[in-house]
């Protein structure tokens, strides 16, 4: 998938990162929603230490729940954010 997206994040995601979205170009060979944060913990330090542990992660193309294992096809959002928790 080339071409850009929205990446949303919520809660602690959004403030460790210090920002609340990005747009990126989707490079080529990136086709995965976990291919596309391997790529971006590649790119800067404080990805790769915001999301060291994917398991405190979930995501949303176009706001449907997904797997790390997700086709990004041709999206327009990615939304990042911790599991909610109700009580």
């Amino acid at each position: 998938m080339a071409g850009e997206l929205d990446i949303v994040y919520f809660a602690w995601v959004k403030e460790r990162l210090g920002r609340p979205e990005d747009r990126i170009a989707v490079p080529d060979g990136v086709s995965t929603v976990g291919g596309l944060i391997d790529y971006l913990c590649q790119q800067d330090a404080s990805y790769d230490q915001v999301f060291a542990d994917r398991s405190r992660l979930r995501f949303a193309l176009d706001q449907q729940l997904v797997h790390a294992d997700a086709k990004l096809d041709n999206s327009r959002e990615l939304a990042i954010f911790p599991p909610v928790t109700g009580g």
